[in-house]
């Protein structure tokens, strides 16, 4: 339980500085004051993701005595409350986009909102979620694609359908991201490659089907061998900080999942 409390306060502090940084109010100076502080509300929901507990039941029974609230109260301001730990999100991309490595890598990975065999009683991400298919076959949710650099921080984050393009988004996702790109064969198009390029400051370089004939140099192949690791951003986000969940009740709920997943993971 010490250990808890110490890194919830660890918490804390980096949220309360981000709070304090982007100015953001936390105060209604109208109606009842909140039972929680909304500092201790993306707080707990960080510690939530980061320490891979997969309900909220679970944290306010860690923190029960401590929030004094209900297990209700609870979930209505941590749903409430992700459009702020979005703006601090938001805030954390721009500053690893303007403090970039020169190499970036795009990709998408799948994200199920529920069971594959439960699709067609899902109600919850209707109208945005669908089938998809991906290396482990057909999926019922979004799709996330995420742009991030040879230092594997992280720059940009866009979800869409699971029967997205994913060339169409790449454009919207890196619009203001400048460098050199790798990505992996999905994204082959010409006239991506010709959209996309900006003169001595952006280029793509998507990796060739094995059946392709393309001849690459060996700097080339470098950049292509280097594509794996925003991988491993897309495990450590599954695995470790709950990226991934058909739990839930609510479009608030599934919103608040992901940003605060995301936000956890940059802030490790």
């Amino acid at each position: 339980m010490n250990t808890d409390i110490s890194l919830y306060r660890s918490i804390v502090t980096k949220v309360n500085f981000f709070i304090n940084q982007l100015q953001l109010k936390t105060k209604s100076s109208t109606g009842r004051p909140l039972a929680i502080k909304v500092v201790d509300i993306i707080a707990l929901a960080l510690f939530k993701q980061g320490c891979g507990i997969r309900t909220k039941k679970s944290v306010w029974r860690i923190f029960r005595e401590k929030l004094r609230c209900s297990y209700k109260t609870l979930v209505v301001n941590l749903n409430r409350f992700s459009v702020e730990a979005l703006l601090i999100l938001n805030s954390i991309l721009r500053w690893n986009q303007r403090h970039a490595h020169l190499v970036k890598h795009t990709d998408s990975t799948d994200i199920p909102v529920c069971l594959a065999k439960n699709a067609s009683h899902h109600r919850t991400m209707r109208g945005l979620a669908d089938w998809g298919y991906s290396a482990k076959g057909w999926f019922y949710g979004l799709k996330m694609l995420i742009t991030t650099d040879l230092k594997r921080q992280l720059l940009a984050v866009k979800f869409a359908s699971g029967n997205t393009n994913e060339r169409q988004i790449f454009k919207k996702l890196n619009r203001d991201i400048m460098g050199i790109f790798v990505a992996d064969a999905g994204f082959i198009s010409k006239d991506l490659e010709r959209e996309f390029y900006v003169e001595n400051k952006r280029i793509l370089f998507a990796k060739p089907r094995a059946n392709m004939k393309r001849i690459a140099t060996n700097w080339q192949k470098a950049l292509y061998d280097t594509r794996m690791q925003i991988e491993l951003n897309f495990k450590n986000l599954k695995q470790f900080y709950n990226l991934e969940t058909s739990l839930p009740r609510s479009l608030d709920g599934y919103f608040g999942n992901y940003v605060y997943s995301l936000l956890a993971y940059v802030l490790r």
